[in-house]
Formats: structure tokens, C-alpha cells, sequence
């Protein structure tokens, strides 16, 4: 006789808090104390030309963290939008240019190439939820200038084949490493087999300084071009009022500088990395432990499971219907889980609520990018149902985040809810 569950009367599974998904963030303690209060002391807030006698946390950082995922440049901004928008750029993506990108990831993917005066072309993704490569090339046209992979909720893409793709056409890769700091494909950090890539350091990301970003990239002319977008006052170079150095090295760029601030914090948050997705990876590794045994659950793919970061589970139910009735048990039982995609629940990682680019919104009533003389396509055509396999995908998803300050004991709670609810609906 299977046990009575929560949402019909019984006893939670769980009878602990959830935690919120701040991973680093609810990591903060003297280490990012001491680093700012070095900044504070100093009155060096601003990296460029702050006391010459005191080394910028920021350029620190940028020297550390480009060890860590082993690239010759990393440079900080102010968010992964900025990391995006200077990454497409300084690859040389503007007016007349599509670049592919995942139909499932935050929209500030899409709002970058918007923002680069480039046509985003929406692509399938495939059971990793990561972008799907055979799709990926049916989408290349004539005008495909770049893709960006989105190594969504901690999962590495399948970057062999993406890159091999991308060669092919001669097509430049723009990592989009949000989700997943830390993470590896086949022993190689993300953020280091694209052209360019970017990263962020938001409030609800892996380390975090409450905001920020950094562009990751092997090449010294996407590096130099990367800085002059993010730095139009151009502070960066050796000599910021002397002439190009090289043709195309000057060109009116915006402002996407780091404060000396936020370098402090990420600088103390960089050294926690390791840490948090060692722990992340033991608390998923053991509750997809207790459950794997489960018929009518199938795990989501993960391309490399050594690589991917463990900041949550995701696994596959029959159909809708049962998922969400699935995760409402859940959440009776006291277990934070969520379904992905519900028409009627407006959701920015899913490109079905992108009503703004299923509209072909802008901020000006010519229409830029989409009525551009330089491009030369037909005119994109957005609609919500163009990745019927995301969706797919998505409605039939649980979700569970898995904090690095789970315990052992909220781990078995969590297996034992997922049985109980199991039983019950599978």
C-alpha cells in the first residue's frame, strides 16, 4: 500500500527549509569582507586610473580567472548581457549578420544579438535542453555569422560537434557559460573553445559578485576589440589618445566597465568555485542515486557528466498532464521543484514567451535589425510553436534545484518525496 501523500492529507516528505539558489551568494563572509575593505581603505574604486601604488582587484581577478579556464585573456565587465554584446562585436557581428542561438535560454542571449544589430535565428534543443547540433546546421544560411551555445542549467553542449560544424562553415562560436562556471567538456573548461565567450557573475549564479560578467578568448584582436567596446573612453590601451595601432583597433565602443568593488568580491568568490560544484555534483549524484531505479523517469542527457557543474536535476516525465501533477505533489511534500514550460506561465528562458521577438518589437519604429538594407534575407518569421521538440521537452521537465548547502539528510528527504510521489503517478 503506497504511503498517503502530502497534497491528499499525509506527511511531508521533507520537513526541512528549502534553500534558496544563491549558490555563492549565501557563501559570503570575511574573505569578500577583507577583499572590499582592502578596496575601501585604498579609496580605489575604479580600475583605470585609481592610487597607482595599489594593484586593481579587478585586473586581478581577470589574471586568476583566465588560469582557472585556461585562456590567454579574460576580461571583467558588468554583466554577461555586456560579455555577450562585447564578445558578437569584437567577432565582427553587426548589420546584415544572423547568429543562431538556443530556443531555450534567458532572453538576454537573444537581446545581445539584437543589441549587435544582428538577426537572431531561434534552434532547437535536444534532451541535454542544450542546443541540439543537427538543428544547429539546418539553420545555417549564407548570412550566419556566429552561434552561441548556451551551456544551460550546468550542462556542458555538446561542443565537438558543435565546433566541428562551426569550422566547417566557417562560423565564429560565442560561448554563453551563465549557467555553468565551473564546468567542462571532456577535461576542457567551458568558456574556452569558443572565439570569444561569455560569463556571468549575477546574484543567482555559481560565484557572484550580486552582478557582473567576463569575456573569455585565446585571441589577441578579439581581446583588444572586446576592450574597446566595453570601454569607449578607451582606458585600456597603452595609449589612449594615440593613434590606431592597427586598422580597426578604435571604434566607438559603450561602457561596460567592472568596479573595483565587484572585482573584490569575485576575486574572494573565485577561490569558493571548486568547492561549491564539488558539492553540488555529491548532492545530485546521490539523490539521482535513489531514484534512478524509478520506472517512467527518464534523466535528462548530460553530454559529459564529469563536466557539468550539479546545480540542479532535471528529469522527464510521460506527458504534461503528469508532470504537473507530478510537481505539485512534490512541492506538497515540502521539495522546491518546478516544471519548465507552461503556455499560460510567462517564462524569459523559454523563446515562446519572447513576445518582443515573436513581435519583431524595437525600440524605434524602423525596425532595425529585421528591415536593415544590409540584410539580405528573407525576413525572419517568429512563431510560438517553431521548436515543437523544445517544448516538448520542456513540458514534460522537473526541476529541482540542488544547493551546495544541501545536507545529506535533505538529500534523502528529497529521494524519498520523489518515491513517494512516484508511486502514486507512475
Amino acid at each position: 500500500m503506497r504511503k498517503k501523500l502530502a497534497i491528499e492529507g499525509g506527511t511531508p516528505a521533507k520537513t526541512t527549509p528549502n534553500i534558496p539558489m544563491f549558490p555563492g551568494g549565501l557563501e559570503i563572509g570575511e574573505e569578500e569582507r577583507k577583499e572590499v575593505l582592502e578596496v575601501l581603505d585604498h579609496k580605489y574604486l575604479f580600475r583605470y586610473y585609481g592610487p597607482k601604488d595599489f594593484p586593481s582587484k579587478v585586473a586581478q581577478f581577470e589574471e586568476q580567472f583566465a588560469k582557472r579556464i585556461k585562456v590567454k585573456h579574460v576580461l571583467a565587465v558588468n554583466s554577461c548581457t555586456s560579455a555577450l554584446i562585447s564578445s558578437l562585436v569584437a567577432c565582427g557581428v553587426g548589420p546584415g549578420c544572423e547568429v543562431i542561438i538556443p530556443a531555450y535560454t534567458f532572453f538576454a542571449t537573444c537581446a545581445a544579438v539584437i543589441a549587435a544589430k544582428a538577426i537572431p535565428v531561434i534552434a532547437e534543443v535536444d534532451k541535454s535542453l542544450t542546443l541540439d547540433p543537427e538543428d544547429f546546421e539546418r539553420k545555417i544560411t549564407p548570412r550566419t555569422k556566429a552561434v552561441i551555445p548556451v551551456h544551460m542549467r550546468g550542462v556542458p553542449c555538446k561542443m565537438d560537434k558543435i565546433m566541428e560544424i562551426a569550422r566547417k562553415h566557417n562560423i565564429r562560436v560565442i560561448e554563453d557559460v551563465a549557467q555553468s562556471c565551473g564546468g567542462s567538456f571532456r577535461g576542457k573548461p567551458l568558456g574556452s573553445f569558443g572565439d570569444c565567450n561569455a560569463f556571468s557573475f549575477q546574484y543567482h549564479k555559481i560565484i557572484t559578485a550580486g552582478e557582473g560578467g567576463a569575456v573569455a578568448t585565446d585571441d589577441d584582436l578579439l581581446f583588444d576589440r572586446a576592450q574597446e567596446q566595453h570601454d569607449t573612453a578607451a582606458c585600456w590601451r597603452p595609449d589612449r589618445f594615440g593613434l590606431p595601432r592597427y586598422p580597426g583597433e578604435v571604434f566607438p565602443g559603450e561602457n561596460y566597465r567592472m568596479s573595483e568593488l565587484h572585482g573584490a568580491v569575485l576575486l574572494a568568490q573565485l577561490r569558493k568555485l571548486d568547492g561549491l560544484i564539488a558539492r553540488m555534483r555529491e548532492h545530485k549524484r546521490r539523490i539521482k542515486e535513489g531514484i534512478k531505479d524509478i520506472k517512467g523517469i527518464e534523466f535528462r542527457e548530460i553530454p559529459d557528466p564529469e563536466g557539468e557543474t550539479g546545480i540542479c536535476l532535471i528529469f522527464y516525465l510521460p506527458d504534461q498532464d503528469t508532470t504537473k501533477k507530478f510537481v505539485e505533489a512534490l512541492k506538497a511534500e515540502g521539495i522546491a521543484a518546478g516544471g519548465i514550460y507552461d503556455k499560460g506561465i510567462p517564462d524569459w528562458h523559454i523563446y515562446a514567451h519572447w513576445k518582443h521577438i515573436m513581435d519583431k518589437v524595437t525600440a524605434t519604429p524602423e525596425g532595425c535589425p529585421y528591415t536593415c538594407p544590409y540584410y539580405k534575407g528573407p525576413e525572419p518569421k517568429y512563431t510560438e510553436d517553431m521548436c515543437p521538440k523544445t517544448l516538448d521537452y520542456l513540458s514534460r521537465a522537473v526541476h529541482i534545484d540542488i544547493p551546495p548547502q544541501l545536507t545529506f539528510e535533505d538529500d534523502d528527504m528529497i529521494i524519498e518525496g520523489i518515491r513517494k510521489v512516484a508511486e502514486a503517478y507512475l
